[in-house]
């Protein structure tokens, strides 16, 4: 639907990004009420990736919570959105497919405000998914901060202590730690994860 050119400037584009157990869900439910509470039209989405909650609420780990839709796709949210939400709600935007940045770009110069939150970086340090290119058009970018849990600072990272090593890998507290760069250790997760040897239980 094409929308004038007073509509366009109030579209906008913010990214609430960071590492695991930094509050970027709870700061995503926090702006969302706040456009609830001014009587702006809200719709959530969330990938069908994280199948860590109820496929229908976005729930937080401090467990506050928001009626959400389950989507596979960026061309399933394109379906699945309403014609009159002013308030595009997004959680863990890392798991979507690249052709999102397009989505929401478009959806910005609309006239809508879209409120995305995910980690800009893998458990290896790295670029996650469509994030850095959906930052890059964000007119706002607020990266926060978890806790070390090794030494109380400031923690950037994910770091993934069981498991795997692939890139997706869906899981909380008991598979990824907060860590600080002095105290993130490459490659512990393949450690972990290899089997003991018999001989060393002996």
């Amino acid at each position: 639907m094409s929308r004038n050119l007073s509509e366009r400037s109030r579209g906008r584009l913010e990214v609430i990004t960071g590492g695991m157990f930094c509050g970027k869900s709870e700061e995503l439910v926090r702006r969302l009420r706040r456009a609830m509470i001014a009587r702006q039209r809200v719709q959530v989405f969330k990938p069908a990736t994280d199948t860590r909650y109820s496929p229908e609420r976005l729930v937080t780990r401090d467990n506050r919570q928001l009626d959400a839709e389950t989507i596979g796709s960026s061309r399933e949210l394109g379906e699945r959105l309403r014609p009159n939400v002013d308030v595009i709600g997004i959680d863990e935007a890392q798991f979507f497919d690249l052709a999102i940045v397009d989505v929401l770009d478009k959806l910005a110069d609309e006239g809508r405000r879209i409120v995305v939150a995910g980690l800009d970086l893998d458990y290896r340090r790295k670029p996650f998914g469509p994030m850095p290119a959906i930052m890059a058009l964000a007119e706002y970018v607020e990266k926060l901060h978890a806790v070390c849990v090794r030494c109380g600072e400031p923690a950037q990272y994910s770091q993934r202590i069981s498991g795997g090593d692939e890139q997706v890998q869906v899981g909380d507290t008991g598979s990824y730690e907060a860590r600080c760069r002095r105290c993130y250790e490459e490659g512990i997760a393949k450690v972990v994860s290899e089997p003991i040897p018999v001989e060393g239980l002996r």
